[in-house]
């Protein structure tokens, strides 16, 4: 998993709220796992019916197509527990998505691929809206080091999060990886276990019918 520790770029604005992940990958791009679901992320907005851009979407206007931040709505990433919605984010850019509340499941799935979900108040939610409708910069960085969201005009926002998940995104690791950091102490307790209960690693008898 790619490590998380800083990022920097454009934020794009979704206050819409209960954008759900069949909005976030429509259905139709998720019949292949060889293609990129990038291309596919907010496919039934992003693209008309003929499959030319919809130039009043935001992700296909500048400085939005290198965007590395969504700022969402309340409940973002609601709906259905495909995990593409996060791989398309990821595979276009996004890094952190901002919201006060997220579908449980998204925000799980959003640590488990390396993108950082931050919850934030939705009074504090909000005026990151108006801060990016009346900006000409539309820049975010988002530090996990200090916790931390700079806005390009200077200001700053503390936000909190889990030790547990910070340090894994920090050092890159999903859930196998931060278990394979106890190789050591897995390997001496079996090694004990053997000696002490050696019938727990004898092979399973087959039964079979009289």
């Amino acid at each position: 998993m790619e490590k998380f520790t800083r990022v920097e770029g454009p934020a794009a604005s979704f206050p819409k709220p209960d954008i759900d992940t069949d909005a976030i990958i429509p259905a139709a791009w998720q019949r292949t796992l060889t293609g990129d679901p990038g291309q596919g992320l907010f496919g039934g907005w992003r693209y008309h019916l003929d499959g030319s851009e919809n130039p009043d979407f935001i992700l296909n206007q500048e400085p939005f197509r290198q965007a590395r931040v969504i700022v969402g709505g309340m409940n973002f990433g609601c709906g259905s527990s495909r995990e593409f919605a996060v791989w398309a984010l990821m595979r276009f850019g996004i890094r952190c998505v901002i919201a006060p509340s997220f579908g449980d499941i998204f925000y799980e799935n959003s640590f488990k691929n390396g993108l950082l979900p931050i919850i934030l108040p939705p009074e504090e939610v909000e005026r990151l809206h108006a801060h990016l409708a009346a900006t000409n910069d539309p820049t975010i960085a988002v530090d996990l080091e200090r916790c931390e969201i700079r806005l390009g005009n200077g200001q700053t926002l503390p936000f909190r999060i889990p030790a547990a998940r910070r340090t894994a995104l920090l050092e890159g690791l999903d859930e196998i990886g931060a278990t394979l950091k106890f190789a050591d102490d897995i390997d001496r307790f079996q090694g004990e276990q053997l000696v002490r209960e050696p019938w727990v690693y004898a092979p399973t008898a087959v039964l079979r019918p009289k």
